[in-house]
């Protein structure tokens, strides 16, 4: 009854046009009302307590970073790197595409502003040269979805927060598993390009290389700063963050000199337009957080489940296909904010590590942002590309089985996780 309470309020709210936030501090009231415990009190401590976390100071500061590469010309140098290294073979656009967005995950974090940006300087590039519309903003759709998880990620400190799990061990897990979502796409890319009639441009020559690599040089540093310093203990994922906001800011004003004065108003209303929906989705979902573990409903999830607990391999892939259904409804943060509480607890019951487990339930909602009919990426792609939403999702659909087929080739196989985990010193 319990679980029928909380979901049957939240889906009736979001049924009716209620916003996720509200209709999360709905369910919680409900679940409040249904168990006795209803006190306005309680209501504003959780939602106060939810937003004030040191390490949730990275989402404003990564999003802040990312509006300023965009604007400061440190995205276009990224882009222009990869056509200079990979432009000329054929079909070489679209690996333009994958290694620009492979390089920009690991500044951004945020899929919407690397798809954003992809979107605007490559998909006009690749329709001129003669590829398919529908297939290149799939691909670019797709590309865009490696950003959280790559590290820094937003969707992982997010859940870290939320798992109470280590951010930077996710940021390190996270590596190999953002590589390979890359690799399938390249490959995808091959079988689909490979019989199209489509003069790829000029191979750059030593001299355009060296220039192209010169003016990168310092959007490239910018992952290096990161990793390294996480490594080394230099510092937290929240001063990561800072570091590359500043770091950003710099390179864009004074090294670039592409970002004046007078547009940082713009910059800093719309990344905090942006960080004030996901703190106030935090602040909101810590209510029903707080009430799924007073109501005990992770230990009937756990009973639900019993059949798959004894082999962590069936009991992940029946989470994976649970999370994939939840994400052709609803965006990333809401759906990690809703099912972390719940599922956590069943996970350490499995003895499935929780840092694995972040990374699988990462990419499964990140490919959750280019599933119809919701896919936030995939909405963005067709408004920057001018092209409609319907024909965006059909190109987009082998490169998102191709991303599954790596997400369920991680759960056969941990490993490809753990290992290169501990390697790192995660």
């Amino acid at each position: 009854m319990t679980v029928t309470i909380f979901l049957g309020s939240l889906l009736l709210a979001m049924a009716i046009g209620i916003p996720i936030a509200f209709a999360l501090l709905i369910s919680g009231v409900a679940l409040m009302w249904h168990l006795d415990l209803f006190d306005a009190q309680i209501l504003a401590q959780n939602v106060i307590n939810g937003a004030d976390s040191f390490p949730l100071l990275a989402v404003p500061f990564f999003m802040l970073a990312g509006e300023i590469m965009n604007v400061g010309g440190l995205s276009k140098r990224i882009v222009k790197l990869a056509l200079t290294l990979v432009g000329h073979v054929p079909g070489g656009l679209g690996y333009v595409a994958i290694m620009a967005a492979v390089i920009l995950a690991a500044v951004s974090g945020s899929a919407v502003a690397d798809a954003a940006a992809l979107a605007s300087l490559l998909l006009p590039m690749m329709v001129a040269a003669g590829h398919n519309k529908e297939r290149s903003a799939g691909l670019i759709a797709s590309a865009g979805i490696i950003a959280p998880v790559i590290p820094p990620s937003i969707g992982f400190v997010i859940f870290g927060v939320a798992a109470n799990v280590s951010i930077s061990k996710l940021f390190l897990a996270g590596i190999v598993p953002g590589i390979l979502l890359g690799v399938a796409l390249a490959l995808t890319w091959w079988w689909l390009v490979r019989r199209e009639d489509v003069a790829p441009p000029k191979r750059a020559t030593r001299a355009e290389l060296a220039v192209a690599l010169r003016e990168a040089v310092w959007a490239l540093g910018l992952p290096i700063i990161i990793l390294v310093g996480l490594r080394m203990g230099v510092f937290t994922p929240t001063e990561a963050a800072v570091v590359a906001a500043v770091y950003a800011l710099f390179v864009s004003m004074v090294v670039y000199r592409e970002l004046s004065w007078h547009q940082l108003a713009d910059i800093f209303r719309a990344s905090a337009r942006t960080s004030a929906v996901v703190m106030f989705l935090v602040a909101a979902a810590m209510v029903s957080a707080w009430l799924i573990t007073v109501a005990d409903l992770p230990s009937k999830v756990i009973g639900m489940l019993e059949p798959f607990m004894g082999n962590p391999t069936l009991l992940l892939i029946a989470i994976m296909l649970l999370v994939m259904v939840v994400g052709t409804a609803m965006d990333m943060t809401p759906t990690i904010l809703i099912l972390t509480p719940v599922l956590m607890p069943v996970v350490k019951a499995a003895g499935i590590d929780p840092v694995y487990f972040g990374v699988l339930f990462i990419i499964n909602n990140a490919i959750g942002l280019i599933t119809p009919p919701v896919g936030t990426v995939l909405n963005v792609v067709a408004g920057v590309g001018r092209i409609s939403m319907s024909q965006v999702t059909r190109g987009v659909m082998p490169f998102m089985l191709a991303q599954l087929a790596v997400m369920f080739l991680l759960v056969l196989f941990p490993s490809i996780v753990t290992v290169p985990l501990r390697w790192l010193g995660g």
